[in-house]
This record gives C-alpha cells, sequence and structure tokens, in this order.
C-alpha cells in the first residue's frame, strides 16, 4: 500500500523567541515493513542545524529558531509504500541491548494498578496470547477517550483516571510488560484511518520482544496489531523519547501550537 502524507505542525509565540531549539523525529526509515519513496522536511522561521541517528536509531532534525520568530513552522510529506507484516517487525536489533527496554522511566513506572493487569503474562509458553490478552485489558481499563490525559501523564496515572489515548495506551502496555520481565517500547508513527483523509493526530502503540520471532506490535487503541495502514517513524523507551517534536526555548513567550495531518492512498 502506498500512502501519501502531508504533516504539519505550527507554532505561535505572542511574544518573540529569544532562542529555540527543537529536535524532530518525523522521518521514517526503510526498513522491511515499508520502504520510503520520497520525504521533504520543510522549515519556516527556523533553520535546520543538524541530523542525526539517536541511540534508537531514529532519524533527528535540530531545528533552530530564527532570533525573534513569533511562528516556526514544521511540514514533513512524502510517500511511504507499507508491507503487511501481521504486526511482526522482527529481530531487528539496534545499539541499544534487550535489557535496556525492560527499564522504566517516570512515564512507566509501575504502581499498583499496573502490578495487576501485569499478571495478564503468565510467563508460559504462550507468550504471545498472554500480550493479546494484556492488551486487551488495558482497553478495557482505560477507554478511549474517557479521561483527560496531557503529553506528560504516566501510565499509572493514565489507568488511575480511568481513560486516556493512544501514548497512554501504549504506555501502561509497556509498564505492565516490563513488570513482567518482557522488553517493550513505544513506538510513534501514522496510522491512516479508512473513513478519513484528515487525521485527528499522529498515532502511538507498543512493541514487545518474544524470543523466536522478535518485536511484535500491539495497537491497544484499536485492538490489532499494526498492518499495511502504519508508517513507524521513532521509538523510544517512552512517548518523550520517541515525540515526533521536543524542545526548548528560552523568554516569558506563551505559545500554542495547531497541528494538520493528512493521509491518503
Amino acid at each position: 500500500m502506498k500512502l501519501k502524507i502531508t504533516h504539519t505542525t505550527s507554532y505561535s509565540y505572542d511574544v518573540p523567541v529569544s532562542y529555540g531549539l527543537q529536535q524532530v523525529r518525523l522521518t521514517p526509515a526503510t526498513n522491511q515493513n515499508q520502504t520510503v519513496l520520497d520525504w521533504n522536511v520543510e522549515i519556516s522561521g527556523g533553520a535546520q542545524e543538524l541530523t542525526f541517528q539517536d541511540q534508537y536509531q531514529n532519524q533527528t532534525v535540530l531545528v533552530q529558531a530564527e532570533p525573534g520568530a513569533t511562528e516556526v513552522c514544521v511540514q514533513v510529506s512524502g510517500e511511504v509504500e507499507t508491507h503487511s507484516s501481521d504486526g511482526i517487525f522482527g529481530k531487528v536489533y539496534g545499539a541499544a541491548p534487550l535489557w535496556h527496554f525492560v527499564q522504566s522511566t517516570p512515564r512507566t513506572t509501575a504502581g499498583k494498578g499496573i502490578r495487576k493487569l501485569a499478571k495478564c503474562i503468565r510467563g508460559d509458553a504462550d507468550i504471545l496470547s498472554d500480550l493479546h490478552e494484556l492488551s486487551k485489558a488495558v482497553l478495557l481499563a482505560v477507554p478511549y477517550g474517557e479521561a483527560d490525559t496531557e503529553a506528560g501523564t504516566s501510565a499509572e496515572e493514565a489507568l488511575a483516571a480511568g481513560g486516556g489515548v493512544c501514548q497512554d495506551h501504549a504506555q501502561i502496555f509497556i509498564s505492565a510488560a516490563r513488570t513482567a520481565g518482557v522488553p517493550a517500547r513505544y513506538v510513534s508513527g501514522y496510522l491512516m484511518m479508512n473513513d478519513r483523509v484528515e487525521q485527528e493526530a499522529s498515532h502511538a502503540w507498543a512493541e514487545a520482544h518474544i524470543d523466536g520471532l522478535g518485536w511484535v506490535g500491539f495497537d491497544v487503541s484499536n485492538g490489532i496489531s499494526p498492518d499495511e495502514r502504519y508508517v513507524r517513524i521513532a521509538t523510544g523507551l517512552d512517548s518523550r523519547e520517541a515525540a515526533p517534536i521536543t524542545g526548548v526555548r528560552l523568554g516569558p513567550s506563551a505559545e500554542s501550537m495547531i497541528v494538520s495531518l493528512q493521509i491518503q492512498q
């Protein structure tokens, strides 16, 4: 399946920014599940300072705001051909060892609620079925959109709130899997919803490592494993490490953000 993507993120400031620097993780890589046919990154109100691969092999662009800028716009666009894989990313490894993906972070530290969910993973031979049961249990405990969460909401906080979005579902799943000793990581990317071109936002899901299969994806929010409608962009221990854009700025300005995303065949 060939997917055409245009993703625009615009930041506006009520006071000119004296200094701003953003890490942009919005460049997909060609792998066994997708082939990048064309991809462009356009910046207005700032300039690309550096491109590099981070510790998870995410292609990262450093964008510095122009001094005195009141708006910075990051637009990525291109075409990606995806391939069906039954949710299996496989035995693909970078510099980070598997034990690294059993570590907790402030956003994925397990509390009493997540430790209870982790009991879905019984440690028997059918770990794949256990992980699918965990995915169902997370969605049952945290229905989509039933509570307001923020970018910095932790997995345990979202579980206690009783609702969340794809970011929360992925982090709860990851935290529970790690509690049971299963390496797990966060994946950010795109999902083409079949009934629309205008998408609400970028998407997120989880991957767990299973001996013999490698990395396997679980989209808790939609109750499926990723298929050819998905484009992966970045991975990390949690939503912060795989976030499309993170950054810092100096000065007293207040920031507002508008995101536009179109995906179509």
